[in-house]
């Protein structure tokens, strides 16, 4: 069968150097990840134990009005707990109290833990094991840090289902597991690709119910969907599960080689996976060429943020026509990342961690068509005459598989017709 997907040719990036930069950072912290978590678990609950600074980031982020009922919320650090005037964890009892009781609907409650000095200091972790104690079976509650002192904002996604892997039943069955939150539309449409390649069990993690919860064990397949998941996919091969590395599913070739490898897992014949995929294939491919004209022959410098960067290079340059000039990651996770390194043509640079200056001053002196960065940069950047696009905005989007894959493609040609319409405005 891969002889029938078989990838274009590339030197590759695989042994290409690392740059590894320590130094100033920028980036969202790990409790932004809650904005996409609660749509994708709509029977959980997000209490974050934080400040006020907290519930404003999540509450600006969402954009969610609090007479809205989001599942989420702040337990806020007041005056007298910051002077040790009350009892940390009665307040926390009671405000779990509340949520459950004005939340029937519930069955997982997470704890999520920030970065101030006072909320470190608190064994979470333990009220967790107490409240679930309590509240059980009904509603299991977990502890998980979203803390900005964490890798990326992305990590809190992470955190947040590595800590739900112990708590999975067990299961001897032939299955794939795939991992990572998807918008529902972007997870119906996989489900349905998959069903009509014939694999026997399919769960997907995070679930949308607790009611029908994930197994796992020695028969699991892992694919991730997300290249950030590196403790959830280990948490999940203590479990006896096999992690299975494929290119990510973004932009057409990506997609196809993500579903041959899930389907050479479970033997699916070479002529069932081309009657599937072709047309989806297809549409893809005019999608893509529908929409990244303004992208071809234009250079990208891709900051670290999300840790989504190097397999959108990997489409950027393979399927849109670009030239890559820095491919900058928080983390990179040889494991998940490899095949896609391994198919990113050679010649930029890639870089590990940040510095910002150093990299700053990287941009300026390159001058790409177009930066890939975070929403703090942006606008400075902006402001310097160069073209961006805000990373985080590929995370909040469906862009996976292949009825996204010109989605995707216009979300960075977007900046680059901008920037052209306002250049012909001022000539007129």
């Amino acid at each position: 069968m891969n002889e029938s997907v078989a990838l274009r040719p590339a030197s590759g990036c695989s042994a290409t150097p690392v740059l590894r930069e320590r130094g100033q950072r920028e980036v969202f912290c790990g409790l932004t990840s809650i904005v996409w978590l609660h749509r994708a678990m709509p029977d959980a609950f997000f209490l974050v134990v934080g400040s006020r600074t907290c519930a404003h980031l999540l509450q600006s982020a969402a954009g969610v009005m609090i007479f809205a009922e989001p599942r989420f919320g702040t337990a806020i650090l007041e005056e007298q707990d910051l002077a040790g005037l009350a009892d940390a964890n009665a307040e926390l009892d009671r405000v779990v109290a509340e949520v459950i009781a004005r939340r029937p609907d519930l069955r997982h409650l997470f704890l999520v833990g920030s970065c101030p000095s006072e909320v470190i200091k608190l064994d979470l972790a333990r009220a967790a094991q107490r409240l679930s104690a309590a509240h059980g079976p009904a509603v299991r509650v977990l502890y998980y840090s979203g803390s900005g002192i964490e890798t990326t904002f992305t990590q809190g996604e992470d955190a947040c289902l590595a800590s739900i892997v112990p708590t999975l039943p067990a299961t001897e069955a032939a299955q794939l597991l795939v991992v990572g939150a998807m918008p529902d539309i972007v997870e119906d449409q996989l489900r349905r690709l998959l069903a009509d390649l014939g694999l026997p069990r399919v769960a997907v993690l995070p679930s949308r119910r607790e009611g029908n919860p994930v197994p796992v064990g020695p028969g699991t397949v892992v694919m991730a969907v997300q290249p950030f998941l590196g403790e959830t996919c280990a948490a999940l091969r203590r479990r006896g599960a096999r992690i299975l590395t494929a290119p990510f599913p973004f932009g057409e070739e990506g997609t196809t080689a993500w579903l041959s490898a899930a389907a050479g897992a479970f033997g699916v014949p070479a002529g069932r996976f081309e009657a599937v995929t072709a047309a989806p294939r297809a549409r893809a491919r005019r999608a893509v060429d529908a929409r990244s004209g303004p992208l071809r022959g234009r250079s990208v410098f891709l900051l670290p943020d999300s840790q989504l960067e190097v397999p959108l290079a990997r489409f950027l340059t393979r399927e849109c026509g670009m030239t890559a000039i820095e491919v900058g990651t928080p983390y990179l996770h040889r494991e998940l990342l490899g095949p896609d390194l391994a198919l990113l043509p050679a010649g930029p640079r890639i870089s590990e961690g940040q510095d910002v200056d150093r990299q700053l001053d990287r941009v300026r002196s390159d001058r790409p068509d177009l930066t890939v960065c975070g929403l703090g940069l942006a606008n400075p950047l902006e402001a310097e005459g160069l073209a961006t696009k805000w990373s985080i905005e590929l995370v909040f989007s469906p862009v996976h598989f292949y009825e996204q894959a010109g989605d995707l493609a216009g979300l960075f040609a977007r900046p680059l017709q901008r920037r052209a319409l306002l250049a012909a405005g001022g000539r007129a």
